[in-house]
């Protein structure tokens, strides 16, 4: 192509050059906001998976609850262990799409949902591609998880089905092409691609993740028998708002039947100590208000006919609930006193209250909870005035105070031995000192930094030797095999360090005699 020689033309064909640059950026511009629109349709189609495996888990829940069989029980733990596999993964790649965000230089100022550096192509390639154990190895970090994931679901399934759900497993790394001169995946499907690109492309990954929880999860529905309506078994159930309740409260409970089908709630009757329930749904609720405390029992009734046999039956059993008044107790399960650098464990009861409500917090102490009305208490200095304080279910703020000390000092020992006479042998046998805590009732156990020995023979001057930890070293393991009959080893000096400390403690010295 010439270059025209008037100034006119050439000033016109420069602007078109310009024009065509623009246009291209404005495309490219174009296309990689594509991809963030791509991308949050996968992030609102992967909201909404998530949605049917929640409600997918709630009704394997039910019907495991309806037909407890230990194979029932077996897929649920199955179907369990699959959500938490695919969660696993799912939040590792949300991590991940995290990570290149701020490489890409975090939010823009037109959208921050977009990072700045949305078609750098120097990002991905920096972090995705590369060989374990190389620091920007993610890219096969990635594959190696998805197919780790891929190997754990499969694992969870029967033989005879896994042919079937395997092929119905949308999470799989696809093949590279057999052509390619890339190194490898991650090289093949992140070297030098825009970072917008990225986002769409994990999220994909995210997606089928969820996707292949949702397979997992109607295989074992199958499994359990969610496909059917079953009537082998009957019991009444109540499913009660409380079960310990105080005076004055209403006590409400929904009465039903295990195993019920909602089709059938026509040829339901429900009755409580003689009384006729309305019955809608195939459940009745029962309301009573006590006004006294105590144990209260009453009697269900519950008539069904069996949509199977075409056979009505009639069920009875009898609940009981119980009335009390509202008060509150906490318990060290030790002794009213914590003591530093160990885990002190607490019981927190409140009668009235159910322990979902409680609201425990501590003063001067740190407190954690360990399970149902369990909690632990760690210390880190001595007090007076340390505080437990329970509320919550309309029960008013009640503080517990205790007090905080160190571990008790322990008692130097030569293996089972404290002081005074010792046989020969057995001193020699001994391989060094150590610090005992007595009448302790925590799991803690304090360590000897050091301590003097003074090797004393009758008629001799004494001999010195300084021991550092509690095992005998070579200096002082000389002298203790020079023991004889007459003999006197006194070991002094001695420092030890109990859990908490922040230096060591002096301990009384202790002396042996050989014999």
């Amino acid at each position: 192509m010439s270059i025209p020689k008037e100034p006119r033309q050439l000033m016109i064909n420069l602007m078109y050059l310009v024009l065509t640059a623009m246009l291209a950026l404005n495309v490219s511009a174009e296309i990689m906001n594509a991809f963030f629109t791509l991308d949050r349709g996968n992030v609102k189609s992967s909201a909404i998976i998530t949605n049917s495996n929640t409600k997918m888990m709630g009704a394997i829940g039910k019907q495991v609850e309806a037909y407890p069989k230990a194979i029932n029980k077996e897929y649920q733990a199955k179907a369990e262990k699959a959500q938490e596999l695919v969660g696993a993964l799912s939040t590792y790649i949300t991590d991940l799409k995290q990570e290149l965000f701020d490489a890409a230089g975090g939010p823009s100022e037109e959208d921050p949902t977009i990072p700045k550096g949305k078609d750098d192509k120097e990002v991905p390639t920096r972090l995705f591609v590369g060989e374990p154990p190389e620091y920007n190895a993610k890219g096969m970090e990635l594959k190696k998880k998805i197919e780790d994931t891929r190997a754990a679901l499969l694992a969870l399934v029967d033989k005879e089905s896994l042919a079937e759900i395997e092929a119905k497993l949308p999470l799989a790394i696809e093949p590279m092409p057999e052509n390619t001169e890339k190194k490898n995946w991650a090289d093949y499907n992140f070297y030098q691609m825009p970072v917008a690109a990225i986002f769409p492309m994990l999220s994909k990954y995210e997606m089928d993740a969820k996707a292949s929880s949702s397979v997992m999860l109607n295989y074992f529905m199958e499994k359990i028998g969610g496909g059917d309506i079953k009537f082998d078994s009957f019991e009444p159930v109540v499913s009660a708002k409380k079960g310990y309740i105080i005076a004055g409260d209403k006590y409400e409970a929904e009465i039903f039947l295990s195993a019920f089908s909602s089709q059938n709630s026509g040829s339901t009757r429900i009755s409580v100590d003689g009384r006729s329930l309305p019955v809608k749904g195939g459940k009745a609720t029962y309301t009573v208000s006590p006004t006294t405390t105590g144990v209260k029992k009453y009697n269900v009734k519950i008539s069904i006919t069996n949509p199977l046999t075409g056979e009505t039956k009639p069920y009875a059993k009898t609940f009981e609930y119980e009335v009390g008044r509202r008060s509150v107790a906490v318990s060290a399960d030790k002794m009213n006193v914590f003591y530093i650098g160990v885990d002190n464990p607490v019981s927190v009861s409140a009668a009235g209250v159910s322990s979902n409500q409680l609201k425990v917090t501590g003063s001067g102490i740190t407190i954690s909870k360990k399970g149902t009305g369990k909690f632990n208490v760690t210390a880190t200095r001595p007090s007076n005035d340390a505080y437990i304080t329970v509320s919550g279910g309309g029960l008013k703020p009640t503080k517990f105070a205790y007090r905080v000390k160190r571990i008790p000092d322990p008692v130097a020992m030569l293996g089972k031995y404290e002081s005074g006479s010792i046989g020969n042998g057995s001193f020699k046998a001994q391989q060094g000192l150590i610090a005992k805590l007595k009448n302790f009732d925590f799991a803690a156990k304090c360590n000897i930094q050091g301590f003097e020995m003074t090797y004393v023979r009758k008629r001799e001057d004494g001999v010195v030797a300084r021991n550092g930890g509690g095992r005998f070293k070579p200096e002082v393991l000389r002298l203790v095999k020079k023991a004889r009959p007459g003999d006197i080893y006194y070991f002094e000096k001695i420092k030890a360090k109990c859990p908490g400390d922040k230096a060591g403690r002096k301990l009384p010295s202790i002396a042996f005699k050989i014999r």
